[in-house]
């Protein structure tokens, strides 16, 4: 398995649509950077937010999540509250290669203020908006900045493609828009 660079990046945007929309180059004057860098992408978040919130006291359980347990934001910066997160997505729709398999961490600029993003790999073959958990470690609100760099995506390319792809076994998440909550 090989780590791919930038060259190998901009290819398959350009020729598979790997990532759409695309950005090119780093974009980093006055931002939180995004776009392609020397062995990775970062992509932005999007300007729709749904964060947690314990008003209902609700436990949360990933086989019946109550959709009530967030409020929904739309806007150019969220506030996270102390101690919690908020769901999010990329801006960026992705379509993984068959032989390619990505791993997803989060920007050193968020990490040093105590804010996480989680994001698990995306799977040969799976595609879509990418939805973000994005953790406040912190006892203070956290400002998240809509349309910049959030989390960096390293691409493996595989030396054996796999036998089952995560389009072949019809992920639950696949071709997913917008904020997607949890599914069984």
């Amino acid at each position: 398995m090989a780590i791919k660079s930038d060259r190998w990046i901009r290819h398959m945007a350009r020729t598979a649509q790997m990532i759409e929309p695309f950005g090119d180059s780093q974009v980093g004057e006055g931002v939180i950077s995004y776009g392609v860098s020397s062995y990775g992408y970062d992509m932005r978040v999007a300007r729709e937010f749904r964060i947690f919130t314990n008003v209902l006291s609700a436990i949360v359980d990933p086989k019946a999540f109550d959709q009530r347990s967030f409020v929904e934001f739309e806007g150019d910066v969220c506030i996270i509250p102390p101690n919690s997160f908020a769901l999010a997505r990329s801006v960026e729709y992705f379509r993984i290669p068959r032989n390619v398999l990505t791993l997803c961490v989060g920007k050193s600029t968020y990490a040093r203020c105590g804010i996480i993003t989680n994001v698990t790999p995306f799977e040969p073959e799976w595609e879509g908006h990418v939805t973000l958990e994005i953790s406040n470690t912190t006892p203070l609100p956290a400002r998240i900045y809509a349309e910049e760099g959030i989390a960096q995506v390293l691409f493996f390319e595989a030396d054996d493609v796999c036998e089952v792809s995560y389009a072949d076994r019809s992920g639950k998440y696949q071709a997913q828009r917008g904020v997607t909550l949890p599914r069984i």
